[in-house]
This record gives structure tokens, sequence and C-alpha cells, in this order.
């Protein structure tokens, strides 16, 4: 049993690697003014959505009707549960760049984002608020804005971490990882 252990603990360990352009690049871009603006811009929103819904929102809330009120409530939910996930990818990209997280660890499918669910029709969450009318324009502003930002670092994040992903069903690097642990065992064996 611990053979096989071993065995998917060395798998595992191919199957989680980047190539040292690929790692090059990922700590390239934690060090980038791309890096600086989008991480600002991240925190800024969050802390603007934080002021609006603590503040001026909720007196917007409760001049709504019934139906409006649940949308509204829901859609806010949705904006802050986008924005804390954008948060979080942008705290572990720093803490990559302070090496206060190693690239490994970054790695993680806990930390990866994925892509939000549309509505039975279709529509994203914000072209759903927008069809209440007497929804707060601030609200709707917001919405727009933090899709927009959360698919933008979506597609950073597949970017900069799909090769694993991709590296997982890619027979050939399969079989050049096998090589490379056989060699590894003869080397060292």
């Amino acid at each position: 049993m611990s053979a096989t252990h071993n065995t998917d603990a060395a798998t595992v360990a191919i199957l989680d690697t980047l190539t040292p352009q690929a790692e090059a690049r990922l700590l390239e871009f934690t060090k980038s003014e791309l890096f600086s603006k989008t991480f600002r811009e991240g925190m800024d929103m969050v802390e603007e959505t934080a002021a609006y819904l603590d503040g001026p929102g909720r007196q917007d809330s409760k001049k709504l009707g019934r139906n409006d009120a649940l949308t509204y409530a829901s859609q806010s939910m949705r904006l802050t549960t986008r924005l804390m996930q954008v948060a979080s990818w942008l705290l572990v990209q720093r803490a990559l760049k302070e090496g206060e997280m190693s690239s490994s660890e970054a790695r993680q499918d806990k930390y990866r984002l994925v892509a939000e669910t549309k509505s039975e029709d279709g529509l994203s969450f914000s072209d759903i608020a927008k069809d209440a009318y007497a929804l707060p324009a601030r609200l709707l502003d917001l919405l727009a804005r933090s899709e927009s930002l959360y698919e933008r670092i979506m597609r950073l994040d597949r970017s900069l971490y799909g090769s694993i992903a991709a590296q997982r069903g890619n027979t050939v690097a399969d079989q050049i990882s096998r090589l490379e642990a056989a060699f590894g065992r003869v080397a060292t064996g």
C-alpha cells in the first residue's frame, strides 16, 4: 500500500508542476504594473461596494417594492460574493509576490476562479438586474463593473494557471513525466 501511496504522491507532484517558463511568467506577472493596477482596482471596488451597501444602499433598498427589494437583496449578495472571490484571488497573488506563499500553494484548485453560473435563459446576473428598472443606478453600476473585473481576472487566472489543467489530460506530458520519473528512480536507485 505504501508503494501505491508513493506512486500517487509522485503523480500528483508531476501533475502539479509548471514549466520553468510558466513559473517565470507567473512570478513576472505578480511583480508587474498590470498586477499592481488590477490589485488596487479590485480592492478599491471592494471598499466602494461595502461603503455603498452599508450606507446609501440601505436607504435605497428601503424605497423599493417587495419584488425589487428581493432582486436587490439577491444581487447585492451576488455582488459581495463575486468581489470576495476577486479579493481572495488578488491576495493569493500578492502573497506569492511577497514570498508568503509558494507557487505550488498558489496553484491549488481552491484558489482558481470558476465561471459564474448564468440563469436558465442564459442571461448574466447583471442582465437580470437591469430588467428591474427600480433598482438603484449605483447598484447596477457596481454589478456591471464587478462582473467585468471578475471576467478579466478569470481570464488572467486561466492564462497563468491554465497550463496545469491542460497538462493533466495531455498524454505527451504524461509520457514525459513518466520518463522523467523512471530516469529519476534509475539515477537515484
